[in-house]
């Protein structure tokens, strides 16, 4: 199985973001204006801890003397080498055609998605079932898939 369910949508606010661990893997899920993203708490560069580092917003330049600040908090700089990476997509923001941090898709699911129908034990005993009710939403991040930039 390749998805994951990560943590509760509500708990992770707008600007927030969290390390889960994942089949043996460090995974960043971050919440940027109520769009979820994943990326692999492992810089390309030396292997640090990417997810640990700050989030800022991108600065742009149409020009010469020109620039453009999108103060989403969408750049991700890894704390060891001052390296930076979209977090939408895992794209270097330096190179972004050679060199990228691993991204994953999040979707979030609700919990009643989750779970499986109700019913009775098979054999010749049954168990007593109740009825279930979720009532939030839950992260789900795909390993198996990834993010193109």
């Amino acid at each position: 199985m390749s998805r994951h369910v990560v943590g509760v949508a509500a708990q992770l606010q707008p600007g927030e973001h969290t390390i889960v661990t994942v089949e043996g893997r460090e995974i960043g899920v971050f919440n940027i204006d109520g769009t979820y993203y994943a990326v692999r708490n492992r810089c390309p560069h030396q292997a640090g801890p990417l997810c640990e580092g700050l989030q800022t917003g991108a600065v742009t330049s149409p020009g010469p003397g020109m620039y453009e600040f999108d103060p989403r908090p969408s750049i991700l700089r890894c704390p060891w080498h001052q390296w930076e990476f979209d977090i939408t997509t895992g794209r270097s923001w330096c190179d972004p055609e050679r060199l990228r941090a691993r991204a994953y898709p999040v979707e979030v699911t609700a919990g009643s998605e989750l779970t499986g129908p109700p019913g009775k034990v098979p054999g010749p005993y049954t168990a007593e079932t109740f009825p279930v009710s979720v009532e939030e939403d839950y992260l789900v991040v795909d390993l198996s898939g990834h993010v193109d930039g």
